[in-house]
């Protein structure tokens, strides 16, 4: 009777503690120590003015110069540390100790206010951030995106700058060339501009499946990161984080809110 007490406690706090082991479906068995950790990890898009005749969706996704200016002020006046996904990946794997306030900076799509309007706030609060980058639109001469003399100034700059396809496209339900296309094509040209190989992934509008997760754990990819709302981290989901989206114009205060309540 003892024995079958013992098995339901196991088994209870197996349950209980809360850790996915859904990214490690896709390869090789999860680490032996799981650890749990709340960091933010704030995903911005557009830091721009509102074109003319902007649609609902332009609207949610910008945040304004003036307003970013406001968040890093409030982020450095509350004592935040910006970190990357590398030390992230270290504490989650390795228990490496993060600062206290540690706070994650990702930016999507690398559009040109990226380079014109984030890159010289972030340089002023001595701040760090993850860029994930189209890398089409760059190879394209697109200048509504980061070039690549950008790509490679941000990266030298201490800045991450991180894969995000080539082509933005939904990765589901698709085969296995396709994926190692558009991933690893876009991994390849960032370390062949920046001479270093990037091991953190977008997926785009946070879309995965089972087949993603393979792909990208046979290419290496440490952290993955989703839209699912959310600031805690475990070992075993590191391959489908989430975040905490940013909306079009939130005021400081809104944020604030975000940030105690995540």
């Amino acid at each position: 009777m003892k024995y079958a007490v013992l098995l339901l406690v196991l088994v209870s706090a197996l349950f209980s503690s809360g850790e996915s082991t859904f990214a490690y479906d896709a390869g090789k068995p999860a680490p032996t120590t799981l650890r749990r950790l709340h960091v933010p990890i704030l995903m911005y898009h557009y830091v721009s003015e509102l074109p003319p005749h902007a649609d609902e969706i332009r609207r949610g996704l910008t945040v304004t110069p003036e307003i970013f200016q406001a968040h890093m002020q409030y982020l450095h006046d509350q004592g935040y540390t910006t970190i990357s996904l590398y030390d992230l990946n270290a504490a989650l794997t390795k228990g490496t100790p993060l600062l206290p306030k540690a706070i994650v900076l990702t930016f999507d799509d690398g559009y040109s206010d990226a380079y014109s309007n984030v890159f010289p706030v972030l340089k002023q609060f001595g701040f760090i951030g993850t860029f994930f980058v189209i890398t089409s639109r760059p190879d394209a001469k697109d200048p509504a995106y980061l070039s690549w003399p950008q790509i490679v100034e941000m990266s030298k700059a201490g800045m991450s700058m991180e894969p995000h396809t080539k082509d933005h496209v939904d990765l589901r339900q698709r085969d296995h060339d396709f994926l190692i296309y558009q991933m690893q094509g876009s991994i390849e040209s960032l370390a062949a501009y920046t001479g270093r190989t990037p091991h953190m992934f977008d997926y785009p509008v946070g879309h995965y499946d089972l087949a993603t997760l393979r792909v990208a754990k046979e290419l290496d990819v440490w952290i993955g990161v989703s839209t699912a709302n959310g600031d805690t981290e475990t070992t075993s989901s590191r391959l489908h984080l989430p975040r905490l989206r940013v909306l079009g114009n939130m005021s400081v205060a809104a944020l604030a809110s975000v940030l105690r309540h995540a």
